[in-house]
């Protein structure tokens, strides 16, 4: 239960300076309306003109440089201007280059009355330290003297400014502030002692005495210039770390410096000096923050509030109205297009922007890894009421519709941190009649509460709506996915409820959805898509929490489907995004997790089915895709399409061979390794397939498919040394027939994964092509050349060094083939590369001939070998002179010609 001498308190603290400010704006304005009627009945025709009833409003800010506000005369004080509409009178910005040098000039010239002003401050400080040290006074004399010295030394300023005046021209200038802000001071700090060193008074008459006090220097604050609000400002914050003392709970300190905080921001929001309000809320946040450090736990939970009402002041204050009103620009949006010149908003609502900053920072310093519960939760329901403020109390005010970002991001921050809060839930939950733990509950409904909050926002429009209506989709979808990492529910209220929590955040994203889609119809879909693609989400989080692995990647892969779909049915272009990530996410679960290791030991009838489901996902979407033309989504969809479909392949494959061979796993053999050299080919295929969307992942795509490359030249170099059938390291025998064996997988499949690869990647540099072909072409001739091999000494001998004379001949044939078809094709392609590749391999079966079969073979097969040769030779021979003559591009080129006499016949 709250006491009642803190709600006494607060009352006095925002009662008072409330009441104070309304009735100076209203004298402000009946001020103005005399003004007016005096300035009309003075005119010489003595006639009564049409007074202008306008709304009473905050005057223009006066830019320091341009007044006495910093560096410049502190006298004068020109009379209080009328409301300027234009668009540079609230551009006024503190630190400068320009007022920093003119307040290094100020200083220079006056640092007396500073020094002045400090010694004062401080007699009356030490009077009172002096007479409790020594005992010489009771304590009601002590603090009656100082209180005395105060009121005397603001007399003393009051008389000197009304005797002889504070212009620039008498010699008087500055001496009323001085003396002045010196009694100010004095009068905090004698309150300050009467409570904190001698517990004199209540807090309730400690708080009426602040408030009191600080009302009489608001009120000379009007009168005087701004040295006395320096001065009041910065001796009233340093009196209680002056003063000292000792306290088991000094919270109630931060009552007395909001109270000094808004004395500056209301004496600012009268004379528009703009750097009173940035020392008044640097010093309030600043102290604050000392007494937080030097008091240590005891003082949190105060200290978060005061943060709260420091930031709400901030906003209040300087506009002079509780119905915050802020115009101009918003300040993300300045800072993103300051390069185009773009205007800073409003000093108000940057006062504010720095304010809310300050305040969840400090909040999140404060709360960050806390295990204390009270702290934790007073500091989530104080963020989450200024999110909330800002997005429903300030919907009037669009320069600050982006602040909302700033507590929101702290409280995410707070509840990513919180992990030792949660243990000691759960601890505390074993204890009989404490099972039901609602910590996560109530969380989810703040976010929830919050993204409603902030659709609303959206459908009033203004220039800050898309950012709401993301803001609306991201909050509570990130809370709940934050919840499940850092806490993982699951394990305490149960699967099935925490899934619940997810799949109503994601009812509600739907409910969102329907909203903005009646609103907006169909020119923009943006809004529907933030809501429908956090809906997609929601729904995914939710069967991440209940389904096995091969269900959950069905289920993600289905809600791919639901977004291509819902892209062509509705046009939300958004929706790629969610593609992207579902693409993104679903082949990761192929690959790693639970990935291929879980897909070579998991029953073939979840593997299967999950591999085919993805890839008919992927093939589907991108249907849907390229009939409604999104580039993007067609590509990604692509080659998803294309690697899941080489994955199921490779799966397939492999728990074909492993229950055909009847091993109880592959090992290290030639061909799973030769399934794996193909699937992170594939794999680095589909990267070099999306190099042209182009964007900043460009980068991030090469260096994947580097990565698998290297992956895929390790994998299969490894095997071809220490497990091929040849090999000595390790007895890895070919299983199965002549030509459909395990070399099949081994060395034909990465081979034709290379060639498909190079024939799809129509847009890849030509060298890259080439040299997938090149890399293709030697696979599938090692392939070849181990078939033979095996086909002539089986399994057991085909690690011999000898070789047979069939062997040897067939290697001859079956160049020559390849030759002959390399060659073939050239001519039917014309390609000159093909045919120059034909020729290269047609040569080496004639070397070989020459210089191996001759001397290697004898008898009958020598001669069928110079026969096969000589027939083949004479074959392609007529074959090349017959497409000459029938094709016209081919006819004239100088292979058909005789040797043309090149020689010199000069004289």
């Amino acid at each position: 239960m709250i006491p009642a001498y803190m709600l006494i308190g607060a009352l006095v603290v925002f009662g008072v300076p409330a009441a104070i400010i309304y009735l100076l704006i209203s004298n402000a304005s009946l001020r103005r309306r005399v003004t007016i009627l005096e300035q009309a009945f003075s005119r010489p025709e003595n006639a009564t003109p049409a007074i202008p009833v306008q709304r009473a409003g905050p005057p223009p800010l006066i830019d320091i440089s341009e007044t006495d506000g910093v560096g410049g005369d502190f006298h004068e004080r020109p009379p209080l201007p009328q409301p300027d509409t234009s668009a540079a009178a609230s551009q006024a910005i503190v630190f400068t280059a320009v007022n920093m040098r003119k307040l290094t000039s100020w200083i220079t010239q006056n640092w007396f009355y500073a020094v002045s002003a400090l010694s004062l401050a401080l007699a009356g400080v030490f009077l009172v330290i002096y007479g409790a040290e020594q005992g010489l006074l009771p304590p009601s004399i002590r603090v009656i003297s100082a209180l005395a010295l105060g009121c005397g030394l603001i007399a003393a300023g009051e008389y000197i400014r009304r005797r002889y005046g504070d212009e620039k021209a008498v010699s008087t200038i500055y001496l009323p502030s001085t003396l002045s802000g010196a009694g100010i001071v004095t009068l905090f700090a004698a309150i300050l002692a009467a409570r904190w060193l001698y517990g004199f008074t209540g807090p309730e008459v400690t708080l009426a005495g602040l408030a009191a006090v600080g009302a009489v220097a608001m009120v000379l604050g009007w009168f005087y210039g701004p040295f006395l609000a320096a001065v009041g400002i910065l001796g009233t914050m340093a009196a209680p770390f002056v003063i000292g003392g000792s306290s088991e709970d000094p919270s109630g300190l931060y009552a007395y410096f909001a109270v000094v905080t808004v004395m500056g921001l209301a004496i600012d929001t009268f004379r528009r000096w703009a750097w009173v309000s940035v020392l008044a809320l640097i010093a309030g946040f600043a102290s604050g923050w000392l007494l937080s450090v030097g008091a240590g736990a005891i003082v949190s939970i105060s200290f978060v509030l005061y943060l709260a009402v420091l930031s709400f002041a901030a906003i209040t204050i300087p506009v002079r109205s509780l119905k915050p009103d802020h115009q101009g620009a918003l300040l993300s949006m300045s800072i993103l297009a300051r390069s185009e010149g773009a205007a800073w908003p409003e000093f108000p609502a940057r006062l504010a922007v720095a304010a809310i900053l300050a305040a969840s920072l400090l909040i999140l310093h404060t709360t960050l890894e806390t295990s204390d519960q009270s702290l934790f939760w007073v500091a989530v329901l104080t963020l989450t009421a200024l999110t909330m403020a800002l997005i429903v109390w300030a919907r009037n005010a669009p320069a600050l519709a982006d602040l909302i970002a700033l507590p929101a991001a702290a409280l995410l921050a707070i509840v990513w941190s919180s992990s030792r809060v949660w243990s000691g839930v759960v601890s505390a939950s074993q204890t009989p009649g404490n099972e039901l733990i609602l910590m996560p509950t109530i969380i989810v409904a703040i976010g929830l509460l919050v993204s409603i909050a902030a659709a609303w926002r959206s459908l009033r429009g203004g220039p800050a709506y898309q950012f709401a209506a993301a803001f609306a989709a991201l909050f509570a979808p990130v809370l709940a996915v934050i919840i499940e990492v850092q806490w993982q529910p699951a394990h305490s209220i149960g699967a099935y409820p925490w899934a619940l929590h997810a799949m109503v955040i994601g009812a509600a994203m739907v409910l969102i959805a329907y909203r903005f889609a009646r609103q907006d119809g169909p020119e923009d879909r943006s809004r529907v898509s933030f809501a429908v693609l956090s809906a997609l989400a929601c729904i995914a989080f939710g069967m991440v929490v209940i389904l096995t692995s091969a269900a959950l990647t069905i289920a993600l892969a289905v809600t791919v489907v639901a977004a291509a779909w819902l892209d062509r049915q509705y046009s939300l272009p958004l929706m790629g995004t969610y593609i992207l990530a579902g693409v993104a996410t679903i082949g990761y679960r192929l690959v790693a997790d639970p990935g291929l290791g879980w897909a070579l030991d998991a029953p073939i009838m979840e593997v299967l089915p999950t591999y085919l489901i993805a890839f008919t996902a992927f093939a589907v979407s991108w249907v849907f895709m390229t009939s409604i033309n999104r580039p993007r989504s067609e590509v990604i969809l692509e080659s998803a399409s294309i690697s899941s479909f080489g994955l199921l392949l490779s799966v397939a494959l492999y728990r074909f061979l492993l229950h055909w061979t009847g091993l109880p796993s592959a090992g290290e053999s030639h061909w799973a390794a030769g399934i794996d050299t193909a699937i992170w080919i594939v794999l680095g295929l589909a990267q070099l397939g999306r190099l042209q969307l182009g964007g900043p992942l460009r980068s991030v795509r090469i260096g994947m498919a580097v990565i698998f490359f290297t992956i895929a030249f390790i994998r299969f170099a490894v095997a071809l040394v220490f497990s091929n059938p040849i090999s000595v390291y390790i007895d890895d025998q070919v299983i199965g027939p002549v030509l459909f064996n395990t070399l099949m997988p081994a060395y034909l499949l990465p081979a034709l994964a290379l060639l498909l690869g190079a024939i799809w990647l129509r847009d890849l540099q030509s060298v890259l092509r080439k040299a997938f072909m090149m890399l293709a072409g030697a696979l599938a001739t090692f392939w070849l050349t181990m078939t033979i091999r095996h086909g002539w000494r089986g399994a057991e001998d085909m690690a011999s060094v000898s070789a047979s004379q069939g062997e040897l001949y067939t290697y001859t044939v079956a160049i020559m083939i390849v030759g002959a078809a390399a060659f073939y094709q050239s001519l039917a392609r014309r390609s000159v590369n093909l045919r120059r590749a034909g020729l290269i391999i047609i040569g080496l079966a004639v070397a070989k001939v020459f210089f191996i079969d001759i001397g290697e073979l004898d008898g009958l097969t020598r001669v069928f070998a110079l026969l096969f040769l000589g027939l083949t030779l004479a074959a392609l021979a007529w074959l090349n002179r017959w497409a000459n003559g029938h094709d016209p591009q081919l006819k004239h080129q100088p292979d058909d010609k005789e040797p043309a006499d090149t020689s010199d016949r000069s004289p």
